[in-house]
């Protein structure tokens, strides 16, 4: 299976930060300039970048747009974009503007089918459905708001209409403390889709513990950030 390290981007108030527990009010790491970041990932050779606007995703208004779009026109990797992306015809528009692929959680996980028709006109492997996960169950709006239901039973309900699975655990997110291999293995078992696991990637074992368990990528944020973990190193893991 192929198997592909993604470092992360993430924005808000125009800058490049990463949170502990995805909570807005601490943050980790703060840099001025996203658009030299995305091409210092580029540079290191990363076969994707993930972006996300968590201004979109907490507050629901994508106010980095303006940087998501030369992000988009300074790289030439594929990017993988989420963050606010509300309706399907935002989900559109963003494909349309050269985002490889979108990341759809709140709009997906209450209506699955209705990606039907985007992924008619794009291809299911333009579509990535988020299922982050608190406390076992998978959360929406901001990772807010609790649906009551895990990540395994609602995975497999996506595999006609998007091409992969963004698992989070949120429980472990930026806090660089390790992963919960068994809950990944969890996901990856109830879906033929490829899963991508976020969440507490800090070393060379859990990205062996995450390949081992199924997943067919990771996204790594603060420990890439922090120094915790050289990104040369986590890519001799895609070999």
């Amino acid at each position: 299976m192929e198997f592909v390290v993604i470092p992360a981007l993430d924005l808000k108030g125009g800058k490049c930060v990463q949170l502990v527990g995805g909570d807005p009010n601490k943050k980790l790491i703060e840099e001025d300039n996203p658009v030299e970041t995305a091409k210092y990932w580029e540079s290191l050779d990363a076969r994707r970048l993930h972006l996300i606007d968590l201004d979109g995703a907490i507050e629901g208004a994508r106010l980095n747009e303006p940087i998501v779009k030369h992000i988009v026109e300074e790289i030439d990797i594929p990017i993988q974009f989420g963050g606010g992306i509300r309706t399907l015809e935002d989900a559109a528009a963003l494909l349309d503007l050269g985002i490889a692929k979108v990341i759809l959680g709140t709009i997906a996980v209450n209506n699955p089918t209705g990606l039907l028709e985007l992924s008619e006109k794009y291809g299911r492997d333009r579509i990535i459905v988020a299922l982050d996960s608190k406390g076992g169950k998978v959360v929406v709006k901001g990772w807010t708001e609790g649906t009551g239901r895990r990540a395994s039973e609602i995975a497999s309900e996506f595999e006609p209409y998007v091409g992969e699975v963004l698992f989070t655990n949120v429980d472990v997110e930026g806090r660089m403390a390790g992963i919960d291999s068994d809950i990944i293995k969890e996901v990856a078992d109830a879906t033929s889709l490829g899963v991508i696991a976020s969440g507490g990637i800090t070393t060379i074992d859990d990205l062996k513990k995450a390949r081992e368990a199924g997943a067919s990528g990771v996204v790594i944020g603060s420990a890439l950030y922090t120094g915790k973990l050289q990104f040369e190193k986590a890519k001799l893991m895609e070999r």
